[in-house]
């Protein structure tokens, strides 16, 4: 129980239940089946739910489609199943991966609910991984492999029931389906709940930049407790210090500190510049930045 005032503690409950999390992933199902219904996308009866369009798919719409119902999207196979290698036998696959991970995992009108992740604050190996998986890259190129007729090979983590392992498409097909996960503009791809949720009163207390609606007034003159710091965000060469490893602002012969000093746009100005650096600059200089370019993980395990 959370009394106004007080700092929220978070505070370790039991696992939930299987019965609880079917529950819940069927309440899930049946509001978003209701919310689209009421906004005309999706008609349904007694038995059956089907999407409805008021005219044709656009060609995402049909890149998407064929995607999620493992069919080839473009070339003249298109609308064919895919095709696939079953080098294991149905039999041999444990009972439990074929009905896939049921540690915290429940299914419900399409809709899937996990909720086996458990982590103490002080497990931060734990931490890393479940950080690795949520922001893995949508192809393990590791798992990839061209064939001798030009095709690719993909081999699936975990096979399928029937004992499939591999996957096996066109290079045209797979850009079709990689375009297929490209989100439309203005779409949050983040999502928070509960606590960390935009209109939850607790967010302010819960979050490091103390943002939300439940953030207090800023401290009034006379009070010790000093007022919570604004949020600032980084600039373009954090950004670019932080995804590519490159320190704009540090000087490459003495590592000291950089700073503007001019903005030149005219490109024949730029042109004389960086030939006189060519010229005039030694041999000595590092052929690359102290940190390096970070390249994609190229570790074998998969999560």
């Amino acid at each position: 129980m959370y009394v106004p005032g007080d700092q929220p503690v978070f505070r370790h409950v039991p696992a939930p239940t299987s019965v609880q999390l079917q529950v819940l992933v069927q309440q899930i199902a049946e509001r978003v089946g209701r919310l689209l219904e009421r906004r005309g996308l999706v008609e349904r009866d007694m038995e059956n739910a089907w999407l409805t369009t008021d005219g044709p798919g656009g060609p995402l719409d049909d890149l998407i489609g064929h995607s999620i119902t493992y069919r080839i999207a473009v070339g003249p196979r298109a609308g064919q199943k895919l095709f696939t290698l079953q080098t294991l036998s149905a039999n041999a696959i444990p009972e439990a991966e074929q009905q896939g991970d049921h540690r915290g995992a429940v299914r419900a009108g399409g809709f899937s609910l996990h909720a086996g992740i458990d982590i103490d604050p002080a497990q931060r190996q734990k931490l890393e991984r479940l950080c690795r998986y949520v922001s893995r890259p949508p192809v393990a190129v590791d798992r990839m492999a061209l064939t001798a007729s030009g095709q690719l090979r993909y081999s699936l983590k975990t096979p399928y029931r029937d004992g499939t392992t591999h996957i096996v498409l066109e290079p045209l097909d797979l850009m079709a389906r990689l375009a297929a996960l490209v989100p439309p503009p203005r779409m949050h791809l983040t999502r928070f709940h509960g606590v960390f949720a935009s209109h939850s009163k607790l967010r302010a207390a819960v979050t490091p930049a103390g943002r939300g609606k439940g953030k207090k007034p800023p401290a009034e003159e006379g009070t010790d407790k000093p007022a919570t710091p604004r949020h600032v965000a980084m600039n373009w060469a954090k950004r670019l210090k932080r995804v590519f490893g490159i320190d704009i602002e540090a000087c490459a012969r003495c590592g000291g500190k950089l700073r503007v000093i001019a903005s030149i746009e005219e490109p024949e100005v730029i042109a004389k510049i960086l030939a006189h650096l060519e010229r005039t600059a030694p041999d000595q200089y590092p052929s690359e930045l102290p940190l390096g370019a970070r390249a994609p993980p190229q570790q074998p395990s998969r999560l």
